[in-house]
């Protein structure tokens, strides 16, 4: 016996539906296809919206999407005007509130330590990098490590891939010292110098190496260590 064709986003079970899957896991769950059926809204005859939305991300490719004028949306099959200016309108939205965002921007040490604060008071060392711009401001942060600073945790690929991956021009590390002595150790000053080596061959320049606690913090540039 046949399966039942989904005509409908109603014929679909109700967690493979794009808006009540939206509300209920948020919208990083969705595909490409389910975020775009929730702008048509609605499907047609024969095929329901989440088959139309990826006829159209096969047709157009997905990266050329955002971009694509009036004439060129509505060329493709099930979308007409209304639904071509709503797409248009939402990107055109997306884009102007992205534009006009203020990424964080580390200039000192005491930047880094207020920013690290939720840090201040874990019983465990976090290693965390900030990857930066070639204007100090933040494209992203990550937790390398949780756990005594060693060299396997804080290898130079773990540190240096993300670099790479987001095309950060510089790098600011940073980690806390649950004893409340912000000294650093033999292995942070080795760490450092090995990394700050990788980060030159990398044409990634390593900023500086912050040691947090919950009183304060020293920074290895202002020491002379970097």
């Amino acid at each position: 016996m046949e399966n039942k064709v989904k005509k409908t986003i109603k014929d679909l079970p109700k967690v493979e539906r794009p808006r009540e899957k939206l509300m209920q896991y948020g919208p990083e769950k969705l595909s490409n296809s389910e975020l775009l059926a929730i702008l048509l809204r609605i499907g047609r005859p024969g095929q329901n919206v989440v088959e139309i939305a990826k006829q159209i991300l096969r047709q157009c490719g997905g990266q050329k999407l955002p971009n694509l004028t009036l004439k060129e949306l509505t060329n493709l099959s099930g979308i007409g005007p209304v639904k071509a200016c709503e797409i248009i309108a939402s990107f055109e939205l997306g884009k102007r509130l992205l534009q006009g965002k203020k990424a964080e921007i580390y200039l000192t040490p005491r930047d880094v330590w207020d920013e690290l604060r939720d840090l201040r008071n874990h019983k465990k060392e976090h290693f965390v990098i900030f990857y930066l711009d070639s204007r100090n401001q933040e494209i992203k942060r990550e937790i390398i490590s949780v756990g005594s600073l060693n060299a396997n945790l804080a290898h130079p690929r773990e540190v240096f891939e993300p670099a790479v991956k987001n095309l950060a021009a510089q790098i600011i590390l940073a980690h806390n010292h649950p004893s409340g002595d912000p000294e650093p150790s033999e292995d942070d000053l080795e760490i450092t110098k090995r990394l700050v080596e990788s980060g030159k061959i990398l044409g990634i320049e390593v900023v500086d190496h912050i040691i947090i606690t919950k009183t304060g913090f020293i920074s290895f540039k202002e020491k002379n260590l970097i």
